[in-house]
């Protein structure tokens, strides 16, 4: 099997709305400033494609990195981070505390409606599909940081709550795949 350059983003930097799900949430100004920079460092990977996670979030930092590079961009079902619908705005030390516990417990529902183990389950699924619909070619995959954490942890041994508390908005994990080798985690862009 040829080997392909996996590109997985973390969205950029959002405008909080305690209102509102975080999953509605979109790019704050500073963060559609540093889908530039986000660009510029991706285009060193020669990458032929964007797909993004239907969030708006990450929808918008990939068709703006997909624009900037003038690359073909496309959304794709089931890039979406785990389902926290339900839980409550948590301040940083709680929701840090609240992840770390949700690592921890793979197979525990104790954050949102969704397990770590069927979240990964379903990012794992829908990231094969992705290079399944574009074989061989370098893809930029825009998702969530714990999808990307629980993603990359189970393929490259990494452990999965410390890449998560490195990973930034906008941040990278580029992987060498099938082998999942590790290239580079550019743990901020700005």
């Amino acid at each position: 099997m040829p080997m392909t350059v996996l590109i997985l983003v973390k969205h950029s930097a959002v405008t909080i709305d305690t209102a509102r799900a975080a999953s509605a949430w979109r790019l704050s100004d500073e963060g559609r400033r540093r889908c530039d920079a986000l660009a510029e460092r991706l285009a060193a990977y020669q990458p032929q494609r964007v797909v993004a996670s239907q969030e708006p979030k990450a929808a918008e930092t990939g068709r703006l990195v997909a624009e900037r590079l003038a690359l073909p961009f496309t959304t794709a079902p089931d890039l979406h981070e785990h389902d926290r619908r339900g839980v409550p705005f948590l301040g940083a030390d709680e929701f840090q505390a609240a992840v770390a516990r949700f690592f921890a417990e793979s197979d525990g529902l104790v954050l949102g409606r969704e397990t770590a183990a069927a979240a990964l389950a379903r990012f794992d699924a829908a990231v094969r599909r992705v290079l399944a619909q574009f074989p061989g070619e370098a893809l930029v995959v825009v998702a969530h940081g714990t999808v990307i954490s629980l993603f990359v942890a189970r393929h490259a041994g990494v452990e999965a709550f410390d890449l998560w508390r490195r990973l930034d908005l906008p941040s990278v994990v580029v992987l060498d795949w099938p082998t999942a080798t590790v290239l580079e985690v550019v743990a901020s862009v700005v």
